[in-house]
């Protein structure tokens, strides 16, 4: 169905509009530079296909999802593969999520305009920048150094500079931002990871894959309720193991190999 833009929640302007006159350097970061967008044609395709087509029918995820450039946050050599339904490497043995997973796991969040959003997991900095162009203050940890400098020089370039980008151990969540609104996790976790459940507020939301390391996961809804929490099974995925406190260790899952953030339906 046709994509109807509407206002995006974005402090710093609209990004897409901007994105037609953005260049990738070698660093892997954004430039300005005068253009047009010639990925606009494959950008509709994908959510008029592969998201509107499913069964993605949140029209501000539609929205949101049609007016980030995920052109820029791939490797030069995968910008013509940007707009396929699948997981693309970024480097550092990850990849950034297929576009599927990211609208259906943000409409699973129920994300309002000026809710207070954790990302576990920041990778390229895509599903912050979709979080962000929804209106949400978005707060996103990155285990790895240099993916989340490379997601905060990215993000600011391209104007999510609202984004937070944290370097840390995003099993534990962040204590000093809580509580939440709603938080997703990029990678699986053993069981659901109880700091990030306290860590929501009352009708707070957390989305979050739980499983085997390799196999064997459930995309999972946590709603936290003033009595407890009430769980619901989603959708069979397969993800990356969550390494940290509340997640697996590092001798658990050994030495990463090639890019593991495999985020598809099974």
């Amino acid at each position: 169905m046709p994509l109807q833009p509407e206002a995006s929640g974005s402090t710093h302007g609209r990004p897409l509009r901007r994105a037609s006159q953005v260049q990738r350097r070698d660093d892997g970061v954004v430039d300005q530079d005068l253009g047009t967008d010639r990925h606009a044609g494959a950008r509709r395709r994908m959510v008029e296909v592969d998201l509107a087509g499913r069964d993605i029918v949140d029209p501000r995820v539609l929205t949101a999802m049609g007016l980030v450039p995920r052109h820029l946050f791939v490797d030069d050599t995968r910008v013509g593969q940007a707009y396929e339904d699948r997981a693309l490497p970024i480097g550092r043995g990850q990849t950034i999520s297929q576009p599927y997973i990211v609208a259906f796991t943000i409409q699973a969040l129920s994300v309002a305009q000026g809710d207070r959003v954790l990302e576990v997991g920041t990778g390229s900095g895509y599903a912050a920048a979709v979080l962000a162009e929804m209106g949400a203050a978005v707060v996103t940890v990155e285990r790895d150094p240099d993916l989340a400098s490379t997601a905060r020089s990215r993000l600011d370039a391209l104007g999510y500079g609202q984004v937070e980008v944290i370097r840390g151990d995003g099993s534990m969540g962040r204590l000093d931002r809580a509580p939440f609104d709603a938080i997703t996790v990029a990678a699986a976790a053993p069981s659901v990871p109880e700091p990030l459940v306290t860590q929501l507020r009352v009708g707070g939301r957390l989305v979050v894959p739980v499983g085997g390391r390799r196999s064997g996961q459930n995309l999972i809804r946590v709603v936290r309720t003033g009595e407890g929490t009430e769980v619901e099974d989603l959708l069979q995925v397969a993800f990356v193991p969550l390494v940290g406190q509340a997640g697996w260790s590092d001798s658990q899952i050994g030495p990463r190999r090639g890019a593991l953030r495999r985020n598809h339906p099974r």
